[in-house]
């Protein structure tokens, strides 16, 4: 009897899949829930496991597209016994070694049948699908009800996934799988560890759902970074090759990558004094070495990427420039720094002048915070104002609500909460929606200028640079002074040039003379 595995659904709106490789060769011997290939879509790469323990034929050989309920391969039996039914001999005997009380294995089979299924919660209205990020637990594990189990990746935010219960844990969906929402992420098995006799469960044919695969157990993940793990590991610059894997299996998680360090600093901590020799070959390994290397995209830059192509093809996007004189900000916040920050408990920075600036100016030109519907023109009458922040995962943009409302403590305040949940990737879909006017600082890393990209369906940005001393005529002399450029990109189909201009002159003068905003003059 043959097992045929098909493609599974992986969403709403993936009609296809490319077998991207195979873990396993045509005749392997492979074991239930074992992986034997890692399929493709357009939005992400996800893992398929074997239904069934036999001898694999391969339908479908690797780079092949597939629609969604293709045959892709079948599990033999092993002679003569049916997939299912095919388990080692050592294991299937294990339950007749032990004499087994019929109340005793009722009662056991009673405690197994109560299980949970964990499963996707719904975490936004146009979320329809989340990968597995990384498992915090492993297979077998003992966890607590609230107890974070695992991290879910949309594609704006991550979220950490509780147990629902007190039990024991059985994975289901793998780092790095595809799952929509209302999928089955994991079972928690009710009481803890179960009563087991030689591994398997007391009164049973099966393996226990708890069980942990022996930790000597060669693994195709052996080494193998999870989706996140990789892009970690890919702005570090270190090798996965070089990173030991905690996952199950040996697989590569998030902690892991954050926690590893580039072989070359661990050279340089513990030299080696007797000889020449250790010294010599760090500088030789990748001699002449000309190398390359690819990794699959995170499903927040696949939308990232999407986004930003579509605001360039779809907007008629124009940028304008001018200048600001920091010196007046730059006295006040040495002026008040310390007695702001002794009143209110957080600094000044220029975030909160610059926040405050864009929200009076909205305010007058309101075209700048309106955006296209169709065929309309929507105004808003607030500034919900979203400041760019570079996270672990990619770019974000948490929004300030009613920066208009809002003073230099309370906008403060705000920048530094929103920016601390976003570099523990804790930011929620609700907090990252509907800003009306977006500003980003490029300065913090060193640009002098750019022309940012519109955060649709915004119809503009605001884009600060870093502060250099320059050579200014004021008042008709020459004077050394701190200027950072600023720019404004725009919707030219919405904005016009006068408003765009009038609008970033209108933040140029509230940035020069602060007291303005005091004022509201």
């Amino acid at each position: 009897m043959a097992i045929e595995m098909k493609v599974p659904s992986v969403g709403e709106s993936v009609s296809e899949v490319t077998i991207a490789s195979w873990t396993k060769k045509d005749g392997d011997l492979v074991k239930m829930d074992e992986i034997i290939c890692e399929l493709e879509s357009d939005k992400a790469t996800f893992e398929l496991p074997a239904e069934a323990d036999g001898i694999l034929k391969i339908v479908a050989p690797e780079g092949t597209t597939l629609p969604i309920g293709a045959l892709i391969c079948k599990i033999e039996s092993q002679n003569g016994q049916s997939a299912v039914g095919s388990q080692p001999s050592a294991i299937i005997e294990a339950p007749a070694v032990v004499e087994v009380p019929k109340a005793e294995s009722q009662a056991v089979a009673a405690v197994l049948s109560k299980v949970i299924d964990v499963v996707v919660p719904a975490v936004g209205e146009s979320i329809s699908e989340i990968t597995i990020a990384a498992w915090s637990k492993k297979e077998g594990d003992t966890v607590k009800m609230d107890e974070v189990i695992c991290e879910l990746e949309s594609d704006k935010a991550t979220f950490e996934l509780p147990s629902p219960e007190n039990g024991v844990l059985t994975i289901v969906a793998q780092a790095g799988q595809v799952v929509p929402i209302g999928g089955i992420v994991a079972k928690i098995t009710f009481g803890g560890s179960q009563p087991v006799a030689g591994g398997v469960p007391l009164g049973s044919s099966q393996p226990a759902p708890s069980a942990v695969p022996p930790k000597n157990l060669e693994s195709y993940a052996a080494g193998h970074p999870s989706p996140v793990a990789a892009k970690v590991l890919a702005e570090k610059g270190i090798d996965p090759a070089t990173v030991q894997g905690t996952g199950i299996g040996g697989r590569i998680t998030k902690d892991d990558a954050i926690k590893a360090e580039k072989p070359a600093t661990i050279l340089a901590v513990a030299p080696t004094p007797q000889t020449t020799k250790p010294s010599i070959e760090p500088q030789t390994s990748n001699n002449g070495l000309r190398v390359s290397r690819r990794e699959k995209m995170t499903s927040l830059r696949k939308t990232i990427a999407k986004r930003l192509v579509a605001v360039k093809q779809e907007t008629a996007m124009l940028t304008t420039f001018n200048e600001v004189d920091m010196k007046p900000i730059m006295e006040l916040r040495g002026k008040y720094k310390d007695k702001f920050k002794e009143i209110h408990g957080v600094g000044l920075g220029f975030m909160s002048f610059f926040t405050k600036a864009c929200a009076i100016a909205l305010k007058e030109f309101p075209l700048v915070n309106s955006y296209i519907d169709g065929d309309e023109i929507v105004f808003n009458d607030y500034a919900d104002i979203a400041i760019a922040v570079s996270a672990p995962r990619g770019l974000v943009v948490p929004v300030i609500r009613n920066a208009e409302k809002l003073n230099f403590a309370q906008i403060e305040s705000e920048v530094i909460r929103l920016a601390g949940k976003a570099r523990e990737n804790k930011l929620t879909i609700e907090e990252m929606t509907g800003g009306t006017f977006t500003i980003t600082n490029g300065g913090i890393f060193g640009s002098m200028l750019s022309t940012p990209i519109i955060n649709a369906p915004q119809s503009a940005i605001l884009g600060m640079h870093n502060i250099v001393e320059r050579a200014v005529v004021v008042n008709g002399e020459i004077v050394v002074r701190p200027i950072m450029y600023v720019a404004l990109s725009y919707d030219h189909r919405t904005i016009d040039g006068k408003d765009s201009v009038s609008f970033l002159v209108r933040v140029k003068q509230l940035l020069e003379d602060p007291t303005r905003m005091l004022l509201g003059v």
